[in-house]
């Protein structure tokens, strides 16, 4: 997967409906016209650990791309 692909991923997930009603749930009491400090900080905390878990698992299919296509290589020889 290029990172092209993988940042259109990424903003497609962060403007999923069901990941903001989650994370608003998760954040907010009670929804307002503005953040308190602690909803702030839980929003940024919820979307840098989806963004952690995301690269994480970019990461894990690659690798597993990687040594399918290096089996793959090696029965053909």
């Amino acid at each position: 997967m290029d990172p092209s692909s993988a940042a259109a991923d990424l903003g497609a997930a962060v403007n999923d409906p069901q990941l903001q009603h989650f994370i608003e749930e998760k954040c907010m009491d009670k929804p307002g016209p503005k953040l308190d400090s602690r909803a702030e900080t839980c929003f940024v905390n919820c979307v840098e650990r989806f963004i952690d878990t995301s690269q994480f698992i970019l990461n894990r299919l690659e690798q597993t791309q990687k040594s399918k296509s290096a089996f793959s290589e090696n029965l053909s020889d």
